[in-house]
């Protein structure tokens, strides 16, 4: 494993993440998605879903990638070894809300399976180099997961 990777691998179990997401989410917000929607050339939403355990609402900042009508993430816990805890919260309750820049709304989640997956992962690692890096770090699969806008 390269120093690059032994880095992106301490700092995804080191709960940095979990810290800075709070202080996006919040920035974000109070901004109505004016800031916070583009962070570093890649597009950011916040993802609220209900926590699995508690059953209170949890918001995440994540980059998403575009399919069409679809959004797009990647459960990737920066490369951890353990999935994320929105991650789990979706599979245990799909249906959650999104902000994207100033709007909010519901969507379906779904994990990417098959085909479909190997077409969203290969697009994933061309449109964030990082995740590449995560996949040689972890021994899991990491989720795709797909977010289609409910009526």
């Amino acid at each position: 494993m390269i120093a690059t990777e032994r880095i992106l691998k301490l700092l995804g179990k080191s709960g940095l993440w979990t810290r800075v997401g709070s202080f996006h989410s919040r920035i974000y917000r109070a901004s109505g998605g004016r800031l916070g929607a583009n962070l570093g050339g890649l597009p950011h939403l916040l993802l609220t879903t209900t926590g699995r355990r508690t059953g209170t609402p949890r918001t995440v900042p994540l980059t998403y990638m575009r399919d069409g009508e679809r959004f797009v993430l990647v459960a990737s816990n920066g490369g951890s070894d353990r999935h994320p805890a929105w991650w789990l919260n979706v599979r245990s309750s799909p249906n959650v809300t999104v902000q994207v820049g100033r709007e909010t709304f519901r969507v379906d989640a779904r994990r990417a399976h098959g085909e479909e997956r190997d077409r969203l992962w290969e697009a994933l690692k061309r449109f964030n180099p990082f995740y590449a890096h995560y996949e040689r770090i972890t021994d899991r699969e990491i989720p795709v997961v797909v977010l289609t806008r409910t009526a």
